[in-house]
Parts: C-alpha cells; sequence; structure tokens
C-alpha cells in the first residue's frame, strides 16, 4: 500500500498511470463490440474447433479474434508490418540508411512507411477472414456475399488502426510500451477463466472423475509454472557486466585519477520479441491455407504443428526464434558505435585495445549472450508444449510465450515506475536545495 500511496503522490506519474488505464478500458471494451453482420455465437462454436492459428491469433487479440469483433486482427498487421520492414532494412539500402544514419527522422519515415503497410495487411486479412467467416454456413453470416467482405475488412483495418493508435498513445502518454501493454492486457484479461477452469477439473479429479488427470498431475503442472515462472525472471534480470576504464584526468587539486565503470549486457537483449515474431512467422502458412483453402499448403503447414507434428514443429520454431534473436540484437545494439563512443570518450576495456578490436570483443560476448538467451527463450516457449504432449486432454492455459510476455511486460512496466518516483526525488531535492542523506543516493544508484 506504501508503494501505491507513492505512485498516487506522483502528479506526472499519476495522469500518465490512469491515462494508460483509461486506454485499456477502451480497448477491452471494443473487444465485445462485434462485427455487423455475423452471428457472434455461432461463429464462436465453429472457431471453438480449431487449432493453433486461430488460438496464437486469439491469443494476440485478447480474445476479440473467437467473438469475431471489431479488434479481431488486434495488432498483430502491425507486428506483421513491423518484421517485414525491419527484414527489408537489412537488404534495401534506403531503409537501412533511414535506420542508421537519418536518427529520428528515418525513424520517423519508417514508422510511416509501418503504418501504411499495416492498413494493407489489416485489410486482406480482413477480407480473408470474412472469407472464412462466410464458409462456416448460412447461420454465421447474416448476408453473404461480396458487399459483407468489403464491410467485414473496412471494419477489421479500421479497428486494427484504432488499436495501434491506442498502443501509440500508451507509449507517448502513459507508462510502458503501449503495443506490449496491450497484448498484456489481453493475456491477463483470460485469466480468471482459466483459472477457473483449471480448480474445476481439479475438483474433479480430486471426485475420481474418469476423462480428468489425475490429481498428482495439477500439482506437477504447477510446480513447472513456478520453475518456469522464476526462471524467467531470473534471466531477465541477468547481465554480464564488462569492466570499463577512462583515462587518467588531472583534476583542480592536481591529482590523476582514473574512473571506472561497467557497460551491462543483458543476457537476453531481445526480450520477448523474438518468441512474438516467431509466433507470427510459423503460423502464417497456416493462415495462407485456412483462408484460400488450398490443399497442398493446408497439408505442408500441418508439418509445423505443434500439437499434430511435435517434433518437426520444436526444431522449426527454435531455428526461428533464435535467427529473430540474433537479428533483433543487431537492431537495439550496435557494437562498432559503442566502441567509437566509448573510443571519443577515453575509455577502454582492460586487455583490449579501443576501436576495431574492443567491437569485435563485444560483439563476440554479445554473441554468446544472445544465444544463450534465445535458447532460454525457446525453451520456455516448449516446456507448456511438451507437458501437454505427454499428459493428454490437459490444457496448459498459460505456456511459455504467454508467460514471456507477461513477466516481460511487467518488469518493463515496473522499471519505467521506478524511474519516475527517482526523476522526482531529484526534482525535490533541487526545489528543496539541500542533500537528504544515504537514502537518495543509495535508491538513485541502485535504479541507475
Amino acid at each position: 500500500m506504501e508503494k501505491l500511496r507513492q505512485l498516487f503522490s506522483n502528479p506526472e506519474l499519476r495522469k500518465r498511470l490512469l491515462f494508460t488505464l483509461m486506454m485499456l478500458v477502451i480497448y477491452r471494451l471494443g473487444v465485445h463490440v462485434s462485427v455487423p453482420g455475423v452471428n457472434a455465437e455461432a461463429l464462436a462454436k465453429n472457431l471453438g474447433k480449431a487449432g493453433d492459428l486461430l488460438n496464437v491469433v486469439d491469443l494476440f487479440s485478447g480474445g476479440a479474434f473467437k467473438k469475431f469483433s471489431v479488434f479481431a486482427l488486434g495488432i498483430t498487421p502491425y507486428i506483421t508490418a513491423s518484421i517485414v520492414l525491419q527484414l527489408m532494412g537489412a537488404v534495401v539500402p534506403t531503409l537501412e540508411n533511414l535506420q542508421k544514419k537519418e536518427g529520428e527522422a528515418g525513424r520517423q519515415k519508417i514508422n510511416q512507411w509501418t503504418r501504411y503497410l499495416t492498413v494493407g495487411l489489416a485489410f486482406i486479412q480482413g477480407f480473408g477472414i470474412a472469407s472464412l467467416a462466410q464458409s462456416l454456413g448460412p447461420d454465421v453470416v447474416i448476408n453473404p456475399g461480396l458487399g459483407f467482405k468489403f464491410l467485414c475488412a473496412f471494419t477489421l483495418s479500421t479497428g486494427t488502426l484504432f488499436v495501434m493508435w491506442i498502443g501509440e498513445q500508451i507509449t507517448d502518454r502513459g507508462v510502458g510500451n503501449g503495443i506490449s501493454l496491450l497484448i498484456f492486457a489481453g493475456i491477463v484479461a483470460g485469466l480468471p477463466k482459466a483459472l477457473e477452469t483449471i480448480g474445476t477439473m481439479f475438483l474433479a479429479s480430486l471426485k475420481g472423475a474418469g476423462n480428468v488427470a489425475p490429481p498428482g498431475v495439477f500439482l506437477l503442472l504447477l510446480a513447472s509454472m513456478s520453475v518456469v515462472l522464476l526462471a524467467v525472471v531470473l534471466v531477465e534480470n541477468a547481465y554480464r557486466n564488462i569492466p570499463i576504464h577512462y583515462a587518467r584526468r588531472v583534476d583542480s587539486s592536481r591529482m590523476a585519477s582514473q574512473r571506472s565503470s561497467y557497460l551491462p549486457l543483458k543476457v537476453n537483449t531481445a526480450g520477448v520479441m523474438p518468441v512474438i515474431f516467431a509466433s507470427s512467422v510459423i503460423f502464417f502458412p497456416a493462415t495462407i491455407a485456412q483462408f484460400t483453402r488450398w490443399e497442398w499448403l493446408s497439408k505442408a503447414s500441418s508439418y509445423i504443428s505443434p500439437q499434430s507434428h511435435f517434433w518437426t514443429y520444436t526444431p522449426i520454431f527454435v531455428g526461428v526464434v533464435i535467427f529473430f534473436a540474433f537479428f533483433y540484437t543487431s537492431i537495439v545494439f550496435n557494437p562498432d558505435e559503442t566502441a567509437d563512443n566509448m573510443k571519443r570518450s577515453g575509455g577502454y576495456i582492460p586487455g583490449i585495445r579501443p576501436g576495431k578490436e574492443t567491437s569485435v570483443y563485444m560483439d563476440s560476448i554479445l554473441s554468446k549472450l544472445t544465444f544463450a538467451g534465445a535458447v532460454y527463450l525457446a525453451l520456455v516457449s516448449i516446456v507448456p508444449l511438451v507437458i501437454t504432449n505427454s499428459m493428454p486432454g490437459l490444457n496448459f492455459y498459460f505456456g511459455g510465450t504467454s508467460l514471456l510476455i507477461v513477466v516481460g511486460v511487467a518488469m518493463d512496466t515496473v522499471a519505467q515506475f521506478e524511474s519516475y518516483q527517482v526523476m522526482r526525488r531529484y526534482d525535490g531535492f533541487l526545489e528543496k536545495g539541500r542533500i537528504r542523506g544515504g537514502r537518495l543516493a543509495r535508491s538513485g544508484a541502485k535504479t541507475s
């Protein structure tokens, strides 16, 4: 309660927090608004029998897809557009220059192109979803035809743009990363129903129901969830500190002094983005097959299904996660640029020459950390699948991907809360004109 009181005692943080909560409430209300001309109940019955593809899409949309809401596509088209432009940035010189050389103006231009591509992808996906809804039977779509398809595509595209706008507003005027918080809110919204279902199944197992797993299985499930949660928290807080020394300088008393510090490199620099990207890419063939009804593509995509072909899905998924982990890390951290900045400021790593050798040294360490982080992401994502395949009939509601997203977003948001609190304390220190003592200094050092 003291922490909550401190949060709301900070005027700026209180304003940002209330704005974030208001935007999340608007988003969750929109999830329950169905597309016109569709019988949502009949559609839910048909989609409830669907497999992995629609479950993943429904996860990222916060349950809106199976309700055929105006937010049914969620933020998935925006994520897909971001993946496409980031991949193109590695091969198209124009995009590469915008990403690396033109700074903030280049990023704004790329964001604008991402929005345009999001509109196109959302309209195409909306048209495909409308065709899928019509194919499920006359009780699902009231007035089928080309007019319904265009209406549905326009409605879903508008919903996606509104969700994207909400995410950007949360990032600019709220607390945390807006896109990640929307996915976080969608996952957490299903927690009460999932806990109720698991509790009902556990009580049924205690009564000896034949079609339910024994009580020991549920205890094993709880233990595995706790271990995975602990591993996620530990790895997300793990750093590799590289010592950095700065050249000796003569201060005002003509004494030579040498400053030392550390460059912290996260074990999992890419965060949860490789898992989100991999989940989107690996189900892309199934998406096309679902909308086009191409049998050969449907048969090929079935070989990367975690339920029916677990042993072929696992190596493909692990490979894609490792690829995106290295790819995303190369975007967020540039060893050459860091080495140049270090050299200009007079810093060096003990035993390593400044410049090119420093860049190679950091790149070597970062590659090892990225590989370890990618393997960790893949293992955490696969553990729930191992449990569900070894224990038929048990549904692991909050699996590795969901857990990674929830824990990662929660920790990032808490870190922003802490940064705002530290800023507030320093403002108070400057206004009053006196030093409050060691407690502030220790809290500031801990945060930094």
